[in-house]
């Protein structure tokens, strides 16, 4: 490999999309990419790419030595990243994507614990509720809800949050106290759009083991899960919560819980269906230390997180 620059630009070409793409994932320009790129075919005596202005392609050669090369190169980051641990000195870069209020409220809390611990990672965080390209926009893992995971990625459950359905107290004294999930039909709700298809969230329950959601009036949508709350608090009517959220605002007095542990009794008994997170990278086998050792930082600090408990509260109607 006398030529390691320009494999690494090519590999990186490849797996982005476009010399651009490597450029930025290099920290070099787009010339100094195609450079290397050109430096590296001249050496070989082929063309591994065609390119033109807008878009590229694979040469039969250049599928020949991307399947042979890029195998090597994540063997040498790999390499030098279990050097680093070995030396006891985890470094690197760490861009993570994450939903936005789980990132808020749970994620970010922790983050400088881990970077204490961890001072040579460099850190970078994306907060989006949409799907991230792994490669093309250069992310080393995502953490997101189980209805947005993907095939082709590597996904480890980190933390289960309860979803608490609340309403303010002013609210609940006007119009009443929802006794099953069949009785928010009749209520305002307060739903949230997902910002990756446009649905609107469903609001599933569990009841004898079959998931159900009941149809509901929804008066307001929002795709910011802290407007919803905002808005519940200022008493629009009922909203569907992580308990990372909830639990705060119960614990102030400026929301109630409901179905707490019933959602109804007897045959109408029924229980919200909590939400996974997922820790998501793309290859289990050539894990870069820093993603390593966040996955496992992250999966114990949320172990037990009082903020994941179910809310305590006098009334279980």
């Amino acid at each position: 490999m006398s030529n390691l620059r320009g494999i690494e630009t090519f590999v990186r070409a490849v797996e982005g999309g476009s010399i651009a793409a490597a450029a930025r994932q290099l920290g070099i320009s787009a010339a100094a990419a195609s450079q290397n790129l050109g430096r590296l075919e001249k050496e070989l005596g082929t063309r591994l790419l065609t390119r033109t202005t807008r878009s590229q392609a694979l040469t039969a050669a250049g599928e020949v030595y991307f399947a042979q090369v890029g195998p090597l190169l994540d063997g040498l980051a790999q390499a030098q990243s279990e050097l680093s641990a070995l030396q006891d000195a985890v470094q690197g870069r760490l861009k993570l994507s994450c939903a936005v209020a789980f990132g808020r409220h749970m994620v970010a809390p922790l983050m400088p614990a881990f970077m204490a611990r961890y001072p040579r990672v460099h850190l970078e965080m994306l907060m989006v509720d949409r799907n991230v390209d792994h490669l093309k926009e250069d992310v080393d893992a995502s953490i997101r809800f189980r209805h947005v995971l993907e095939p082709g990625l590597v996904a480890r459950r980190i933390a289960t949050a309860p979803m608490v359905f609340c309403a303010a107290p002013a609210y609940l004294q006007q119009h009443g106290r929802p006794t099953t999930p069949e009785d928010l039909a009749h209520h305002p709700c307060l739903a949230f759009r997902l910002p990756l298809d446009g649905r609107l969230m469903q609001w599933p329950f569990l009841r004898d083991g079959v998931r159900f959601a009941p149809a509901i009036q929804t008066a307001a949508v929002c795709n910011d899960i802290d407007t919803l709350a905002a808005l519940a608090v200022a008493g629009a009517g009922v909203a569907r919560l992580g308990s990372f959220i909830a639990n705060p605002l119960i614990a102030a007095g400026k929301l109630e819980p409901l179905f707490l542990g019933s959602g109804g009794r007897g045959r109408t008994r029924a229980d919200p269906e909590p939400l996974e997170y997922f820790a998501c990278f793309r290859d289990r086998q050539h894990l870069p230390v820093p993603v390593r050792v966040f996955v496992d930082f992250i999966a114990e600090a949320l172990q037990d997180h009082p903020l994941l408990r179910a809310p305590v509260w006098p009334q279980t109607a």
